[in-house]
């Protein structure tokens, strides 16, 4: 599995990770417990789910405490440049484009956008 394939998640998977990253660090019956109350889980399906996980390199399970090899943002970077390249052949403008679709910005939301934008053409970051 590449380094890029180990970041992908799906929504499921993405969704018990959370869990994790909110608490982390914690004990897997206190896991358990987390994802029977927000997913609707059973035991079982929780430990399945964490073991794909720990497969994955997203999560480690040591002496029963769980925390993440991953971060959320590692995760979110990979999926939302998957989401471009795949949907949008990996055009940033087409993407907000349609992301948009002629809705409006708040001006807080705009210039928060300005100010990412400034920040990453500033630093090299920006492609075309």
């Amino acid at each position: 599995m590449s380094e890029t394939e180990k970041h992908s998640l799906g929504d499921s998977e993405y969704r018990f990770a959370c869990i994790v990253w909110e608490n982390e660090p914690l004990g897997s019956g206190q896991l358990v417990r987390l994802a029977a109350e927000r997913l609707g889980w059973k035991k079982s399906t929780t430990y399945t789910v964490l073991k794909n996980l720990i497969e994955k390199g997203i999560l480690k399970n040591e002496d029963s405490t769980v925390t993440s090899c991953v971060k959320k943002g590692q995760v979110q970077r990979y999926e939302s440049s998957a989401v471009v390249s795949r949907t949008f052949d990996g055009s940033l403008p087409q993407f907000v484009a349609a992301f948009l679709g002629g809705n409006s910005l708040s001006a807080q939301d705009a210039a928060e956008i300005r100010r990412m934008l400034d920040d990453c053409q500033g630093s090299g970051g920006a492609t075309g």
